[in-house]
């Protein structure tokens, strides 16, 4: 018969082994939104400047035939401010003030075009083309498996007000993964200048999501089979990778990146899950794991997050994220306990 320090410490082994098997309790989403026809992937939140309560989440349907579909803040389809024909859009992001000429300054939502090889660039709310018809990506590659974009993040410079794009792609190098674009206007209209390209990858899997923190001045990506990579996203501070973390919390593929900003810097990047159905959260200061939590999503690969009050159900911001039900939950930022 064993001796009660080896039961208890087999105990403790097997207790822990049951627990990390086991789903945290879930939370219910505040609500879920209408259901597109192809394949969810990825939301953003465009808070509306002078009524919160406006504020429209745009999310991508992801297909040959494909659609960036506009909600509002019951989760239902707003058809006017949608954008259709679209051959497999895959993720997208919102910047504000983007600058159109001396007088006029402008919102934007930019997103990967994955079929045709560019990104998309439209004003928000009137949604309007900036990109006549297009920007090309990854122009200097070849092989047209290493043109397929997929993951993008708009990045605004707090001090000089740039505004560029962060592309990543279906298949890459090991390194020089991502490009960054700089979105110019001038008499001629809007470009999109090509800046660097920098970003490690491991090979395993593929880079999808990307987070930009206008604030502090980092892009966070997820090199989905082994961790999530920090770098600049001013091209002018280099390309060093500033800290690679987290991929021990996850059970398989690292997806989605949000980040929840608070004050004095604080705050938590939110990461999917995929296969285990949760989310790990990690500290913005410093990419410690903070906990992980069960939203009752399924194979989130998208989701975004603001953290400001919008209308009485989402008093403290609202947190968003792709459903495999072809719809996106939407929750109140005070149910994540953040």
């Amino acid at each position: 018969m064993p001796d009660m320090k080896t039961f208890c410490f087999a105990l403790l082994i097997s207790v822990a082994f049951i627990s990390c098997d086991q789903k945290l309790p879930e939370v219910a989403p505040t609500l879920i939104s209408e259901k597109v026809p192809h394949d969810t992937d990825d939301p953003a939140i465009w808070v509306h400047p002078k009524d919160p309560a406006k504020s429209i989440v745009f999310g991508t349907d992801k297909d040959t035939d494909g659609a960036i579909y506009a909600f509002d803040l019951k989760g239902k389809i707003i058809e006017d401010k949608m954008i259709k024909n679209v051959k497999y859009p895959n993720n997208i992001d919102v910047e504000y003030g983007f600058k159109i000429n001396d007088s006029t300054r402008t919102d934007i939502i930019a997103f990967t075009e994955r079929e045709r090889n560019q990104i998309r660039v439209f004003s928000v709310p009137d949604m309007k083309p900036l990109d006549g018809g297009g920007f090309p990506v990854f122009e200097d590659e070849t092989d047209l498996a290493l043109k397929r974009p997929m993951g993008i993040g708009l990045y605004k410079n707090p001090v000089s007000n740039i505004v560029s794009v962060i592309v990543s792609r279906k298949s890459g190098p090991e390194d020089g993964y991502l490009y960054q674009y700089e979105l110019i206007s001038d008499s001629t209209g809007v470009r999109a200048k090509y800046i660097r390209k920098f970003g490690k990858f491991s090979t395993e899997k593929e880079i999808e999501a990307i987070a930009i923190d206008d604030e502090l001045g980092f892009v966070y990506y997820s090199d989905e089979g082994v961790g999530i990579r920090k770098y600049y996203a001013d091209p002018s501070k280099g390309n060093q990778e500033l800290a690679f973390f987290g991929g021990e919390y996850f059970e398989e593929d690292i997806e989605g990146i949000a980040i929840a900003t608070k004050p004095n810097g604080q705050g938590v990047l939110i990461v999917s899950d995929q296969q285990k159905g949760q989310f790990n959260l990690f500290s913005r200061k410093d990419g410690s794991f903070i906990k992980a939590i069960n939203l009752g999503t399924q194979e989130t690969d998208g989701c975004e997050i603001v953290t400001i009050p919008l209308n009485a159900k989402f008093t403290k911001g609202l947190f968003v994220a792709m459903n495999t039900q072809r719809d996106f939950y939407f929750y109140d930022v005070e149910k994540l306990g953040i």
